[in-house]
């Protein structure tokens, strides 16, 4: 029984501490946020933190796991694509994470890094998820069926992680409203 209930704190204290760490790099920035300051954010020590975390690429795809499951908690409903704006919309006001997410995914590129199977996942799953939507769009009339579901779904992902990428460059890059802008135009489009 002990051991359940010791369980459920550890639980706990790593979702306190991936909470913490969601808030402190969205503030702070990834490159200035030390392990040691999102250890003192939840009252650890460094070696406090990575007894919930084996390392701190581990900590920061856990992190990045987390926002994830923020973010595809609003791509539920009719239209993925608003909701894939809208997240990309709020990632402008989440500097630090989206500057996690893109040296994350840089560094993913390289098999041996810790973070490859995450990104290799999370781009299937999120590209079949918004491609079974587009889907069933045009199943049910409100999207041409011309355009080809796993195409277009691999495109947003594209084109919404290098917007992400000319916006930490720039900010004064609208991310949103190019998403927005290949989203109608996309769909304007008729077959001759």
């Amino acid at each position: 029984m002990a051991k359940r209930g010791s369980y459920a704190k550890g639980v706990a204290r790593r979702e306190q501490i991936l909470d913490a760490a969601l808030r402190v790099i969205a503030e702070r920035g990834y490159r200035a946020t030390s392990i040691n300051e999102l250890a003192a954010a939840v009252g650890l020590s460094q070696t406090g933190i990575l007894h919930y975390f084996d390392s701190k690429e581990a900590l920061f795809i856990a992190v990045l796991r987390k926002r994830d499951e923020l973010d595809y908690a609003a791509l539920q409903g009719d239209n993925p694509v608003a909701a894939i704006i809208e997240v990309v919309r709020r990632n402008a006001a989440v500097p630090g994470l989206v500057e996690l997410f893109t040296h994350m995914s840089a560094a993913a590129a390289d098999p041996q890094h810790p973070a490859h199977p995450y990104m290799l996942e999370r781009y299937r799953a999120g590209t079949e998820y918004v491609a079974t939507a587009l889907r069933a769009m045009q199943r049910s009339g409100s999207l041409t069926p011309d355009i080809d579901a796993m195409s277009t779904a691999t495109s947003l992902f594209a084109l919404a992680d290098g917007l992400q990428v000319q916006w930490l460059l720039d900010p004064t890059v609208d991310m949103a409203a190019h998403l927005e802008r290949y989203w109608k135009q996309l769909t304007d489009h008729r077959p001759a």
